[in-house]
């Protein structure tokens, strides 16, 4: 098995939803495109894996979403060191489809109080919605690994949700845990690194926003 030295994960730069949530009533949330300052932050952000990378071969996956196929296009990749996949299930979590502002911001305020892991949004997913599909996703990866020439580092360029889970299933987090932990900002990375022992580390931890609490104390 050819695993990878690392694991890349990287959220997408700042979209049009994340500076103004009104847009969610007149666009669909896949279609919403980067902001002049995200496509500086991914093109930041690009400068440092094509640092990190150097002449190694890249296997990517990039969710389907607008603001994530925008976010690779600025990384500046060299074309013939990478192998593009675009993965449904490295998607966002699903709030629906077209979005009142103001009903998405009382579903919010239900979802910290029940808890962000188990809550659903009407039409939408939770939590563990999405984790189930990044499960799947990890599967297929495990897969992949067993090609003999598979790329030593892999690419995910996704969204924050989906990068908590990713590690959250990686490496066994509680859902206290996963509830804990805060998003990463706009174009931030995490990276999983082999190391000699045969286990991956994450190169440095999501914020904590508070101490684990288990969740049936107060969701």
């Amino acid at each position: 098995m050819a695993r990878p030295r690392r694991i890349v994960l990287v959220r997408h730069g700042e979209s049009t939803g994340n500076v103004d949530d009104s847009v969610y009533e007149r666009e669909p949330d896949h279609a919403l495109a980067l902001t002049e300052r995200g496509w500086r932050q991914a093109e930041e952000t690009g400068k440092g894996l094509r640092e990190l990378f150097g002449r190694e071969r890249v296997s990517v996956y990039v969710s389907p979403y607008r603001r994530t196929h925008e976010t690779l296009r600025a990384f500046h990749l060299d074309p013939d060191l990478i192998r593009v996949r675009e993965e449904p299930r490295l998607r966002e979590q699903d709030w629906g489809n077209w979005q009142d502002r103001d009903d998405v911001r009382l579903q919010k305020a239900y979802r910290d109080a029940y808890g962000h892991f188990f809550f659903r949004f009407p039409q939408g997913e939770s939590g563990a919605d999405v984790y189930d599909r990044v499960g799947g996703f990890l599967e297929s990866l495990f897969r992949s690994f067993e090609a003999p020439d598979h790329p030593p580092n892999v690419l995910l360029v996704t969204h924050g949700l989906a990068m908590r889970l990713f590690c959250m299933r990686w490496f066994h987090w509680t859902v206290a845990e996963f509830e804990s932990l805060s998003n990463p900002g706009n174009a931030e990375m995490r990276m999983l690194v082999l190391g000699e022992d045969g286990k991956y580390t994450l190169d440095r931890p999501f914020e904590r926003w508070r101490d684990p609490v288990p969740y049936w104390v107060n969701g």
